[in-house]
């Protein structure tokens, strides 16, 4: 099975060129907290993310699927883990307001 290599040079140029995302954290007024090297850090460890821990799972997640039980539904192997591991890593605070434990690098 081939492994995933997350497209960083894509990414970046979309960000940085096309969007120009640190103009628009400037106008947001958080461009201190969203620096290019800290997008540059969280781009690089959401790849780390994906390739390690996520698209390892693709294989099984097709062969076992997600099945309903007793109004449960149940996921295949690894994805409570993977879970556990996205939420540990605070990813799912990336974009929520400081104040509530979030990053605060949402779209404001």
């Amino acid at each position: 099975m081939p492994a995933y290599k997350a497209p960083l040079k894509d990414i970046n140029f979309v960000l940085n060129e096309v969007l120009e995302l640190q103009a628009h954290y400037e106008q947001m007024g958080c461009a201190q907290e969203a620096s290019p090297d800290m997008v540059d850090a969280i781009i690089k460890e959401s790849a780390k993310f994906a390739e390690n821990v996520l698209a390892p799972l693709n294989q099984s997640a097709d062969l076992q699927g997600c099945v309903l039980k007793d109004g449960k539904v149940i996921t295949p192997n690894g994805f409570k883990e993977a879970y556990q591991q996205y939420i540990e890593g605070g990813w799912q605070g990336l974009s929520h307001p400081v104040e509530y434990g979030g990053q605060g690098l949402g779209a404001g």
